[in-house]
């Protein structure tokens, strides 16, 4: 299982703990030091069946300095794994990636009733 995220990013680090705390072995991935393929995206997106906007940190200074928020709503898919592939800032942290399972972000109840 691949935990990717960025080392100094909060919620990853949460995850990540998380996983170590119950035992469960994964892989850490830096995405800004190995940046996710627009294949990779759309594949991962394809397998978490969760809407794209969801593979955004929209609480991120980029995401807002690019006016997103407004902007994504007339990107295409194609558009937006391009955009992420290139800037993994921009990707929601923790992306977990367990076989075909695909999660974005950090909550809990969802580890838990995944993983455990």
């Amino acid at each position: 299982m691949k935990v990717m995220g960025i080392d100094t990013c909060s919620t990853y680090k949460k995850a990540v703990k998380w996983f170590n705390e119950h035992g469960i072995e994964i892989e850490k991935v830096d995405v800004r030091n190995n940046p996710l393929t627009k294949e990779e995206l759309k594949n991962y997106h394809r397998l978490s069946g969760m809407p794209i906007k969801k593979f955004f940190n929209t609480s991120g200074k980029v995401y807002r300095e690019l006016d997103l928020k407004n902007k994504q709503k007339d990107m295409t898919d194609e558009e937006i794994y391009e955009l992420l592939a290139k800037n993994p800032m921009l990707i929601k942290r923790p992306l977990v990636v367990d076989g075909d399972y695909v999660r974005t972000g950090f909550k809990e109840s969802e580890y838990e009733k995944h993983w455990l």
